[in-house]
């Protein structure tokens, strides 16, 4: 798969990690900004994960994973942006495309494994 995906994945994930390094703290923050980085960390990893899959089979299910891990990042970003705790709009665009990425490849697949 894509070098350049698998290094955009893991840029995301450093961007969450500082965004998330320089928010203020409260507690409600805490568990806000635990499941984003768990989520984003989760998007890289299992690109990664994905790209070493031994067949389509299980490509498939670890960008199922990909898939899931970046919706759930807008999810906590929207959260983050209608608390307005900071400004988040450059990082929810990026894990909207991320997701709209994993969709086409995940569509793409499904179609050369039903040939």
């Amino acid at each position: 798969m894509s070098k350049e995906l698998q290094d955009r994945t893991k840029k995301f994930s450093l961007s969450i990690i500082n965004l998330v390094e320089e928010m203020d703290y409260s507690m409600t923050k805490k568990v806000v900004m635990n499941q984003l980085v768990r989520s984003a960390t989760s998007v890289g990893a299992n690109y990664r994960a994905a790209n070493r899959a031994r067949s389509d089979r299980e490509f498939i299910s670890k960008m199922n994973i990909v898939l899931e891990e970046a919706d759930e990042c807008c999810f906590w970003l929207e959260i983050i942006k209608e608390k307005q705790w900071t400004e988040v709009d450059t990082l929810l665009i990026e894990a909207n495309e991320l997701t709209a990425i994993c969709v086409s490849i995940l569509k793409k697949m499904k179609l050369k494994t039903q040939r």
